[in-house]
């Protein structure tokens, strides 16, 4: 049974949130609604500005003393591939930083200005140049994401895997973006329930972010990708969302090519709701599962100089 906690946000998104995007017609004004929602990052946790690979962002770290962590993540923000950054997902970073991880969240590019495969190239990049940091190997070395974050990661390591490059142990998706053909079920069963978008919001961000791109390529909607051989993933959806089954089918397609796949689809919530772990207890048991999903990854071995599988533009 749902917390009356996830019912109430829940309400509030789709009162604060919904009602918003209901009337945004263009990308500024959606990408207005999206950087509007900052929470408060936890408490405890130092933000750190670096670049890795060239590609800006900020590091999430514990305050306490000590060794540390064992654990490296690497974290993807969603945004709908045109809005948000490190700072407006500081609640999620800043709360994996307080469970076992020192984490890197990039500032990959945005579209329509850097339309697809720009934000895969920094993921990479970001990817690559973490693995040469001092002292995060021989540790385990993981990826998360949401929303469209979800999808880079996911895109990020099948261009690993084409590549020969080391792959993350594992990752973590929340409500990840998987096909931008918007053929799941969901997107029109759920156009009601859904506690923040709506169908209209949905289309002009998968425009902007793939330009000319065929939204059937495997890099920009990977449940058309052959998934075998990625990492174990743990992926979380809210049962209402429109988003669902991008998840529900992603997971079924990687199990048959063998992936072990950690599916949990969670009622009521709303889309992405880790990020509000300090008002509703599924937020935390979500992010809780994830922590101990990503901390069973073992050690990755030190990566060759890869080439590049990403598509020429």
């Amino acid at each position: 049974m749902a917390s009356l906690q996830a019912h109430f946000v829940a309400f509030m998104v789709r009162q604060q949130v919904k009602r918003r995007l209901r009337g945004a017609t263009t990308v500024g004004q959606i990408k207005a609604v999206f950087e509007g929602l900052t929470l408060p990052a936890p408490r405890g946790v130092r933000f750190r500005e670096d670049s890795l690979g060239g590609v800006p962002g900020e590091w999430a770290e514990s305050d306490e003393d000590g060794a540390r962590p064992p654990a490296t993540l690497l974290y993807l923000h969603g945004g709908g591939f045109v809005a948000c950054s490190a700072l407006t997902h500081r609640p999620i970073t800043g709360w994996f930083a307080l469970h076992g991880f020192r984490v890197f969240a990039p500032n990959y590019r945005l579209a329509p200005e850097h339309p697809f495969p720009a934000a895969i190239e920094d993921a990479a990049a970001a990817w690559h140049a973490l693995l040469k940091e001092p002292g995060v190997l021989p540790g385990p070395v993981v990826v998360a994401g949401d929303s469209a974050g979800g999808n880079l990661a996911l895109a990020m390591m099948l261009a690993l895997r084409d590549e020969g490059a080391a792959l993350p142990g594992a990752a973590a998706l929340f409500s990840p973006a998987t096909d931008l053909t918007g053929s799941g079920s969901s997107v029109q069963s759920n156009a009601k329930r859904d506690a923040m978008f709506i169908a209209e919001n949905l289309l002009p961000l998968g425009e902007a972010y793939l330009g000319t791109t065929d939204p059937r390529t495997p890099l920009a909607s990977p449940l058309f990708a052959d998934l075998a051989g990625l990492p174990p993933l743990l992926i979380h959806v809210g049962e209402r969302e429109m988003l669902r089954d991008d998840s529900v089918r992603l997971a079924e397609q990687a199990r048959q090519a063998g992936v072990t796949v950690d599916l949990d689809v969670w009622p009521v919530v709303h889309h992405v709701w880790q990020i509000a772990h300090g008002t509703v207890p599924e937020a935390r048991r979500s992010l809780q599962a994830a922590a101990t999903f990503l901390h069973r990854a073992g050690p990755i071995p030190r990566p060759t100089t890869p080439g590049s599988a990403l598509p020429v533009t």
